[in-house]
């Protein structure tokens, strides 16, 4: 039985899928060539029409 993955949203909402992708990248750069695993980032759609950015350091993706 897998478990479901522990997620952690950032304290802001954007208006637009770019402004959320460039913290997506910004996060996926700060583990760029690191020690560490680099947690999975997503982009998620609300049903207000703005985006939220999600993230979880789990491995059972």
């Amino acid at each position: 039985m897998t478990k479901k993955p522990r997620w952690i949203y950032w304290k802001q909402t954007f208006h637009s899928k770019f402004q959320a992708s460039c913290l997506k990248a910004k996060i996926d750069d700060n583990w760029f060539n690191g020690y560490e695993i680099g947690p999975y980032v997503e982009i998620r759609k609300l049903k207000t029409h703005k985006y939220v950015v999600r993230y979880t350091y789990d491995e059972i993706i």
